[in-house]
């Protein structure tokens, strides 16, 4: 049995003897971080602020600085690596939050977690540590308590912190026994891996749209009506990405979808990003040295305003439970190596 460090037993005695104050909706979640969520990764062995001077590419406690654009936070506020292999996030609140009660910030880490398909991931204010299985699919809906697999308060640190050390310490991750204890729990009923996942999401968006496309503009071939679906689920996800990642302005595209004549709105947004990026996924216009074929076809179509907006709005929080700045390449790769390898077929 693993002593618990002094940091940790004067942590809860200064959470304990200033409880109200730190309970006062002034005391902000900067301040949490700082004096208390700090010291407490600390004490569990982590390089929390980088003292050995690590390149930044193999810090193995990365930052976030909570950036917020109309309501939605752009990655979590820790994460934890070995390496460049991110192992668990941690989302941090302020005391005066109620992790144990409140949807949003349950939600929120989840989503994080469960895009990068990391089984594991904790929310807390110190107050309150709360461990999620994060292999759940999250809905907007479920409770607080949903998929959470440990919930601590500070005054239960001293005795339980064998169990704590013994999970998310830099040692237990560095020995495996993070990785056995994941392993253990593995494949419960009810665990849906976030690439099958986006994959039916990607395919029932195209089945979708290929009936509106197919609808609407009724002299299309088999070819060209793959090749439009293909492209415009193709541009509408890159931006998408984009957006999350800092690159492109935030809910801009659902700002298209909401209005009216959503298609000719996307296309014009489509040919700025031709301009901007020069990529192939948006090559509108014959250019010299550029050996592929101009796309001609989608600026001619008719889609109508209702499908792009389901497709659309179904990508964004809180209906969408992925968070697209911690989306890997690799789970991407494998969810389009997948999907390209389907035709759409008309009857």
């Amino acid at each position: 049995m693993t002593a618990t460090p002094q940091a940790i037993l004067d942590l809860v005695e200064r959470f304990a003897r200033n409880v109200d104050l730190y309970r006062s909706p002034s005391y902000n979640e900067t301040q949490a971080r700082r004096e208390f969520i700090d010291p407490f990764f600390a004490a569990l062995g982590w390089d929390v602020d980088n003292t050995r001077g690590v390149s930044p590419r193999y810090r193995e406690v990365i930052h976030e600085a909570s950036l917020r654009a109309r309501g939605s936070v752009t990655a979590p506020d820790y994460c934890f690596r070995v390496g460049t292999e991110r192992k668990f996030f941690v989302e941090a609140k302020k005391p005066a939050v109620s992790i144990q009660t409140d949807i949003q910030p349950a939600y929120q880490l989840r989503r994080y977690a469960w895009t990068a398909k990391l089984p594991l991931s904790i929310l807390t204010d110190f107050e309150e540590f709360s461990v999620y299985d994060c292999r759940f699919r999250p809905t907007p809906s479920d409770k607080a308590s949903q998929a959470r697999v440990l919930s601590l308060t500070y005054d239960q640190y001293p005795d339980r912190w064998d169990e704590i050390a013994g999970i998310f310490s830099r040692e237990a991750v560095w020995k495996g026994d993070y990785d056995r204890y994941t392993q253990t729990t593995r494949g419960k009923h009810g665990t849906q891996e976030v690439d099958r996942e986006f994959l039916k999401e990607i395919e029932g968006w195209r089945e979708v749209l290929a009936r509106n496309i197919a609808l609407r503009n009724d002299d299309l071939s088999v070819r060209e009506l793959n090749y439009a679906v293909q492209k415009t689920i193709d541009r509408i996800l890159f931006l998408r990405i984009c957006e999350d990642r800092g690159i492109e302005p935030y809910e801009q595209l659902k700002d298209i979808a909401n209005g009216t004549e959503s298609y000719a709105r996307l296309l014009d947004l489509f040919r700025r990003a031709d301009e901007r990026f020069n990529s192939g996924i948006f090559h509108f216009r014959e250019e010299k040295g550029r050996t592929e074929t101009a796309d001609s076809l989608t600026p001619t179509l008719s889609v109508d305003d209702k499908v792009l907006r389901g497709i659309i709005n179904k990508l964004y929080y809180p209906d969408s439970p992925y968070e697209f700045s911690v989306l890997s390449v690799e789970i991407l790769g494998n969810v389009y190596e997948q999907f390209l390898g389907s035709v759409i077929r008309l009857t």
